[in-house]
């Protein structure tokens, strides 16, 4: 019997157009670039495909010495393995064998809570991160963990931003924060500035892969290689700014103020060697209260160091005769009586005398002299007015507009305009220039890194503003205002006994809330502008305090801390011809050399080096290299030590003990003045709490 099967026809032919469809596909398919929209030959090569960046590192900020003030260091977080499946050889555990044994050798290096680690150890998890505390971690602290040999703890390397002195400088260098891609921006001060200099530009590397994720053997790789950011060379003197820092600090952890700035500037280039400012901030901890710079976003009245520009914009238009005498105490000008600081003046005095006792009566008639549009030429010629353009972000302009009579007085000693720190460092170049503005700046050089100079900067000069004979007697004014016999004379407290500094005193009231002037009181902002030595201007010093619960005298000490200590720095207290050389030693570069060998050196020439933590090899100094110090000095070298223990400080003056902890990065009291008498940590006792010194 024939059992054949008949196969319906309808059947057959729908396999066919099946097949017929599928094979229609796949030559559209093959010859199609994209399908459904997706390009199918980059699709194919992405999975095949392995590309990842190659990250720039970025550049690194320095002192005009090459001291590192911002870079970029590696950091750890802390992790545990948890899961038992990570250990194969019981003798050698890769997991959390005893959490009671990590929890409490662990804890106090990190500074976590022993419950809460205890908590993270015990979840079921193949791993966790000992966060916050465990994270951004440093390499000493990594070394010490390292030590405790606790099985399953290991750490996840990252680069993170690095400030060594902490606050030091902070509102110049700014500072810049990671990105959650793992990128590093500038916020602030130089580094948002220069952000895209010191950034760089990141490069990749691509190559195809096997189906594990490794590179297939003999294929072709792709790679540009990053470009790492530049370096950024300040002119801030690291020596200068630590003077400026401990002076601000000894005043306002002495006497109460708002706030405080002071700078210092090159008197024959306009270079900034030194800024610094109370409230501050640490770039390391974020703890920003005020996010404008003092230096150029501070705008104040700035009272009677404005005569300095009033009365030598008087001479140079040959309204000025010093020995001409007014009558000094009140003058009306339109419905306004316009009095002398001391409400009733000193009777009939010459011009001369009225600078130098900061007559408002005296530079109100020389005011209506000149005229409203002249002095305003004198002013915006000066700077004021307008940015000076120094390589900060946020420079505000300030404010030297005035329409009436009353305004034109005003302006003339230093009310009803506004000004920076900036711009009075600008103009005053005038007086140490010969009349010539310049212009002030405060990068050095930028290197690639390779280490060549990709741009250097120089002098600037701006405009000619005053004769040298104006220029000529503003410096004898100056220097009648504080070395003069005269006892009235209101800069007598600023007088030095190392150089001869020249200057002039200046209080203003400012504005309230509500729109009224302040009263008298300590509601005021101080300030002085000084510069020495007289007879061969080196340096320009500029100094403001808001609302000093303080004499004047206050003002005048802080100001004399820190001429002195940079005439002694610099060596300006001695004419060249008169020093004895075999007196001072000039510093070499100690870094990474060994700690008693440059100890062993310093003693031998009369230096007395302070050895600051255990290590045995030098991470950092203070002063820095190429410094000329007197024998005797000491000299504060910084190890690389996992311990950091107590220095006798017994009978140092109070500026030692401020340069050691500040350079130490460690918190610290002081109570008193003159010699240190005790502290609370013994000698040799590693440091784990604030230091108390008491000075008499």
């Amino acid at each position: 019997m024939n059992n054949a099967i008949k196969i319906n026809k309808f059947i057959v032919i729908g396999i066919v157009l099946l097949f017929g469809l599928i094979i229609a596909k796949l030559i559209y398919v093959s010859a199609s670039t994209y399908i459904d929209g997706i390009d199918i030959k980059k699709f194919a090569l992405s999975r095949i495909t392995e590309k990842r960046t190659l990250y720039a590192s970025r550049g690194s900020i320095f002192d005009c010495d090459g001291t590192a003030l911002a870079e970029n260091v590696n950091s750890y977080t802390v992790i545990a393995y948890l899961s038992e499946s990570r250990t194969k050889d019981k003798d050698n555990p890769k997991h959390v064998v005893d959490i009671e044994t990590t929890v409490e050798k662990l804890s106090p290096v990190i500074g976590m809570d022993p419950e809460k680690l205890r908590n993270l150890l015990s979840r079921k998890a193949y791993q966790v991160e000992l966060g916050p505390e465990g994270r951004g971690i440093s390499e000493l602290i990594k070394e010490k963990i390292e030590k405790l040999n606790l099985p399953g703890i290991d750490f996840i390397k990252e680069s993170k931003r690095y400030y060594p002195y902490g606050s030091f400088a902070s509102y110049v260098l700014g500072y810049a924060k990671k990105n959650d891609d793992g990128t590093i921006t500038g916020e602030m001060g130089i580094e948002s500035y220069y952000d895209e200099e010191l950034s760089g530009e990141d490069g990749f590397i691509e190559y195809q892969k096997d189906a594990y994720g490794y590179q297939i053997a003999n294929t072709a790789v792709n790679e540009t290689k990053a470009k790492n950011g530049r370096n950024i060379y300040l002119t801030i003197d690291s020596n200068m700014q630590m003077y400026l820092e401990n002076a601000l600090t000894d005043l306002v952890n002495t006497y109460s103020t708002d706030w405080a700035i002071a700078v210092v500037a090159d008197a024959k280039t306009g270079a900034i060697k030194a800024a610094a400012t109370k409230p501050t901030f640490d770039p390391n901890k974020l703890n920003i209260e005020n996010y404008n710079n003092p230096l150029v976003a501070y705008t104040y009245e700035p009272g009677s160091t404005m005569k300095i520009f009033s009365f030598m914009s008087s001479m140079e238009e040959g309204y000025y005769n010093g020995s001409d005498t007014y009558e000094s105490g009140t003058i009306k000008v339109d419905d306004y009586n316009i009095k002398d600081w001391n409400n009733k003046g000193w009777g009939t005095i010459t011009y001369d005398t009225g600078f130098t006792y900061s007559s408002n009566v005296a530079a109100t008639l020389l005011a209506q002299k000149l005229g409203k549009e002249i002095l305003k030429d004198y002013y915006t010629d000066l700077g004021f007015g307008q940015k000076t353009d120094i390589e900060l972000f946020g420079e505000l302009t300030g404010k030297v507009n005035f329409l009436y009579n009353s305004e034109l007085a005003a302006a003339s000693y230093g009310q009803g305009i506004t000004v920076t720190p900036i711009q009075m460092i600008q103009a005053l170049t005038t007086i140490t220039n010969k009349g010539t503005v310049l212009k002030p700046y405060i990068v050095d050089k930028i290197t690639d890194e390779s280490g060549k100079t990709v741009y250097e900067s120089k002098k600037t000069e701006l405009k000619k503003v005053y004769s040298e004979d104006t220029v000529n007697k503003m410096i004898e004014l100056l220097d009648l205002t504080v070395n003069g016999s005269d006892g009235a004379a209101t800069g007598k407290v600023y007088q030095t006994d190392k150089v001869r500094l020249i200057g002039k005193t200046g209080t203003a009231q400012y504005t309230t809330d509500t729109g009224e002037y302040t009263s008298n009181g300590i509601r005021n902002i101080r300030s002085f502008a000084g510069i020495f030595p007289k007879e061969n201007p080196e340096y320009i010093i500029y100094i403001a305090v808001k609302d000093l619960d303080g004499s004047s005298s206050v003002m005048g000490k802080t100001t004399k801390n820190i001429v002195e200590s940079i005439s002694k720095y610099k060596n300006l207290s001695e004419r060249e011809s008169n020093k004895d050389i075999s007196k001072y030693v000039n510093l070499e570069n100690y870094l990474n050399q060994d700690i008693n060998t440059v100890k062993d050196k310093l003693t031998s020439v009369g230096i007395v080096p302070i050895i600051i933590g255990n290590g045995n090899t030098i991470t950092d100094q203070i002063p820095s290299k190429n410094s000329n110090i007197i024998i005797g000095t000491k000299v504060f070298l910084k190890t690389n030590y996992n311990i950091l223990t107590m220095i006798d400080i017994t009978n140092w003056n109070k500026s030692e003990v401020i340069n050691l902890f500040n350079f130490m990065n460690i918190d610290y009291e002081l109570n008193g003045n003159g010699k240190v008498i005790d502290f609370n940590i013994p000698v040799g006792e590693e440091i784990k709490e604030k230091v108390i010194v008491n000075l008499g």
